[in-house]
């Protein structure tokens, strides 16, 4: 029990959150390598240890040990060595939840090749904007008709990309299903196509891990993950390979895993939630992995899912929660699962205490970044605040700064801030780099696991949200007399309205307490008089429509259960909100459609 774990944390239990806050430490080793140093040394120790429970739409089930996953990710590597790619080379995955989304990071950690996971929500116009700036020279990617064509069409687009690997299902075999389908999506591109799983089938068995000059030094690049691009053209986001050990506080003390069972965190791989829950800390702690490899996401597939892989600890996105409390669930066993979390977006009580209900699990919240690992959460010593974030993680020194930089007070609205990152970390320098890293700040952060190195080729970016000693993330909070988090919303969304500020979430809050909402967003709408008011956007549940009545009747609710001066003034009924391909909600659109770029 905790035999990896143990490695990189001197000290593993703790008798309360004061204690875990001021005790916890993780020791962070010069080459360390999550490839080699965890999957490989699992396989080594306990090769017969369940690495990752797998299940798709058509009720498939497969599991995998980590010995299956050193024997395929060295062959990957091997692969790859072929393909030419080598240290620091960029290889974009897009693979939903196949089996080779883990085999080929560890793979390329192997390598110590840089890793760009994609949803395959990606466009062409998406894909040529990815490639392009971070220079992919790979792209491994599912068998999908309409994927393969925006490939096929971007690749005219991306003098950089000539290699394109593809994957299909694990249930329809090795052979074929990996270049089935692509012929007239791919033609005429110029590019070379192969077919993933062949390839892997007949590379050597043994990968050695590199020694010296060549082995993947810890600050070195490992993975970019796209901002889910609220405002803007999505950032890359960067990390080194001291991130896996930053998730061990999200693993073990957040979603609460433990050796030998399943977790099952529900996100595409693209999203950067999988290296919350699908991976690293996960494995460091023992657990494993659950995944459900869905081609369309729907309650009863993922309801199907669970009961098949029955985890013992499960964390989805506030919206699946959102999407599940309108569902039957008094047909479906939760009695598996000890632990329940959630994070991405703020989960508003309401939807918080109809779960409890349904199911009797306690959703512990937690919030962080694609820039992070868990920054604050309802950690298990706490009581849950329903619509708190819970108290901050060790390590961060997190604090909440006004717009001149200093702490606020208790009840005070400030930005979410990393203060306690010491020695700010430098972006690897020299010819090995090929210059690849340019436009990283020397300032950048760095110093604590867990933390990003900054905006891959954007110093200016970079030093905007980390200046004065601090990561600012833009996300806006208050703090209680008793230490717990409320979330407000990003810095751009808050709303002033006749003087008053007026957080999003808490009104959003109120309007999901309401039968008749199934989703909903709160935005400023710019006013002559007042500045700005507040617009709800709403999607209503089965059984609703759309009426005068229900307006005033949503309107004269959320002044009931807020302050007055909080409902909004404008509510607009729509079939569906219009969300980031993470599945986040676009304030930003709906502000740009009421004319406010925000």
């Amino acid at each position: 029990m905790d035999e990896i774990l143990s490695r990189y944390c001197p000290r593993i239990t703790f008798d309360s959150y004061e204690d875990f806050y001021a005790g916890y430490r993780c020791d962070v080793p010069e080459n360390f390598n999550f490839a080699y140093d965890v999957a490989d040394e699992w396989a080594r120790i306990q090769p017969e240890k369940l690495a990752l429970l797998w299940t798709d739409d058509g009720g498939t089930v497969k599991s995998y040990t980590f010995a299956e996953m050193k024997n395929l990710s060295d062959r990957a590597a091997n692969v790859l060595l072929s393909l030419g790619i080598g240290k620091g080379d960029v290889v974009m995955l897009i693979l939903k939840q196949r089996p080779e989304v883990w085999v080929m990071m560890l793979a390329l950690e192997k390598l110590g090749a840089v890793c760009i996971p994609g949803t395959y929500q990606l466009t062409r116009k998406d894909l040529v904007y990815r490639c392009n700036v971070a220079e992919v020279k790979l792209l491994v990617t599912v068998d999908d008709g309409e994927l393969l064509a925006n490939i096929a069409g971007a690749l005219g687009e991306c003098p950089a990309l000539r290699r394109v690997a593809v994957v299909g299902t694990p249930s329809a075999g090795t052979a074929g299903n990996g270049t089935a389908g692509k012929g007239a999506a791919v033609s005429g591109t110029g590019a070379e196509w192969l077919d993933l799983r062949a390839a892997i089938d007949g590379a050597a068995e043994r990968f050695v891990r590199p020694s010296g000059a060549a082995d993947p030094l810890l600050r070195e690049p490992m993975l970019i993950y796209f901002s889910s691009g609220t405002t803007g053209m999505p950032k890359m986001v960067l990390h080194d390979h001291s991130l896996p050990l930053g998730h061990i506080v999200t693993a073990k003390y957040w979603h609460c895993v433990e050796d030998n069972t399943v977790h099952m965190t529900q996100t595409d791989s693209g999203w950067a939630k999988f290296a919350w829950g699908k991976i690293y800390g996960q494995w460091i702690c023992g657990a494993a992995v659950g995944a459900y490899d869905t081609e369309k996401f729907t309650p009863p597939g993922l309801l199907s899912a669970i009961q098949r892989l029955r985890p013992a600890t499960f964390c989805a996105p506030a919206t699946i929660f959102r999407f599940l409390i309108k569902e039957d669930l008094s047909g479906y066993d939760f009695s598996f699962i000890r632990h329940a979390s959630v994070a991405g977006e703020p989960l508003s009580p309401e939807v918080y205490h109809q779960i409890k209900e349904k199911t009797g699990l306690e959703i512990r919240e937690g919030f962080g970044q694609s820039e992070t690992s868990v920054m604050a959460a309802s950690f298990i010593w706490l009581p849950v605040r329903p619509g708190s974030m819970g108290k901050p993680a060790p390590l961060f020194g997190l604090e909440l700064l006004d717009e001149g930089g200093l702490p606020c007070d208790d009840g005070i609205v400030g930005n979410i801030s990393v203060t306690a990152a010491g020695e700010p970390g430098l972006p690897p320098s020299g010819p090995e780099n090929g210059g690849t890293l340019a436009g990283l700040s020397s300032s950048a952060p760095g110093a604590i696991p867990g933390l990003f190195r900054g905006y891959w080729k954007d110093a200016g970016i970079t030093e905007n949200c980390w200046s004065g000693g601090a990561y600012r993330t833009g996300d806006m909070a208050w703090r209680d007399g008793e230490g717990y988090y409320w979330f407000v919303g990003r810095n751009d969304d808050v709303i002033k309205c006749s003087g008053y500020r007026i957080g999003p979430f808490e009104v959003e809050s109120a309007l999901m307490e309401h039968p008749s909402v199934l989703e909903c967003a709160v935005t400023a709408k710019p006013d002559p008089v007042r500045g700005q008011v507040v617009k709800a956007t709403v999607v209503l549940a089965r059984g609703y429509e759309p009426s005068e009545a229900l307006v005033r009747e949503l309107q004269n609710h959320v002044k009931r259960v807020t302050a007055p001066y909080k409902y909004p003034r404008i509510v607009e009924f729509v079939p569906e909100l219009p969300k980031t391909i993470s599945g986040k909600i676009q304030r930003n659109v709906l502000r740009e459609r009421d004319g406010e770029s925000g």
